[in-house]
């Protein structure tokens, strides 16, 4: 058992944080920006909640954040009340924030100047996985570091794999995400194009799902996209703001994303239709128009 503060307590950190607690046995303090879904929590869970980062933060051998964007990252580690101010020297701050590799070479510095260690954990699985404790997690950092950290993790994971040094969890979350986006552009065009064919969209996917068309969003979205359900999943929001880091790191690293820009644009298109929260597969919607 493992002493852990977990900040952040979003539609994936509020279940993380559960499983730490109740699958991994640990010693879970949270701390929320809301101090009521924190006091929630703690209830639910038998855990602690405390009102800073860096009082939830003391004495913890494993600190996780899981906050919005590089922004927030930074709101809760640095200052008098973050998380590095009530670190204990060795202690190892896992970030699951979907961030920049850049905020991860950064704090990986930060880090490890001030004694502690760093590990950049971004996950995939959406909301489901996380309440499943089924998610993938991409790490970059030391070799020993995540050897020490890999256990803890599988509280909330189906698979938890080190990517490479500081940075490489979040690049390797970048492409997951750029796949993800040319896949669900795909899928719409092709159940658009079945529906206006006048096709049974179920009785196709049960036969062309096993074959080499075959992917886990067909497999798991065909059937709400085809009956235009959207209210579910990942958020157009966030993938738009997943996107935007894909976008920003190839000018930095000299890729070309021509499929995954004219996808952002496409994300674009459903917000002003009011689908900002609207699940990541609502890109068929925009065909239906």
């Amino acid at each position: 058992m493992a002493k852990v503060a977990f900040i952040g307590l979003g539609v994936m950190g509020y279940p993380m944080a559960g499983h730490l607690k109740a699958k991994g046995g640990h010693d879970v303090t949270v701390f929320n920006r809301s101090a009521a879904k924190a006091e929630k929590w703690a209830s639910e869970h038998g855990g602690a909640h405390a009102a800073t980062p860096r009082e939830a933060a003391r004495d913890a051998d494993f600190v996780f954040s899981c906050v919005g964007n590089d922004d927030d990252v930074r709101s809760v580690i640095y200052g008098d009340d973050g998380a590095f101010a009530g670190m204990k020297p060795g202690a190892t701050l896992i970030d699951n924030t979907t961030a920049s590799a850049e905020l991860a070479r950064e704090l990986d510095a930060a880090a490890r100047e001030k004694g502690f260690k760093f590990i950049d954990a971004p996950v995939s699985g959406g909301q489901a996985g996380a309440e499943n404790g089924a998610l993938t997690v991409m790490c970059g950092g030391e070799q020993a570091d995540f050897d020490a950290a890999k256990p803890v993790i599988e509280a909330y994971a189906k698979m938890v794999g080190l990517m490479g040094p500081a940075g490489s969890g979040q690049l390797t979350k970048m492409m997951n995400q750029i796949c993800i986006a040319g896949l669900v552009q795909g899928l719409s065009e092709a159940i658009a194009f079945g529906q206006n064919s006048g096709l049974d969209i179920e009785n196709v996917v049960s036969v062309i799902s096993k074959g080499a068309a075959g992917s886990w969003q067909m497999e798991n979205r065909h059937k709400t996209m085809n009956e235009g359900h959207y209210e579910h999943g990942f958020a157009v929001e966030w993938m738009r703001k997943d996107l935007g880091i894909c976008l920003e790191e190839a000018k930095r690293n000299g890729s070309t994303l021509p499929v995954t820009a004219l996808v952002d644009q496409f994300y674009a298109e459903v917000e002003k239709m009011g689908g900002k929260r609207w699940d990541t597969s609502s890109l068929l919607a925009r065909l239906k128009r």
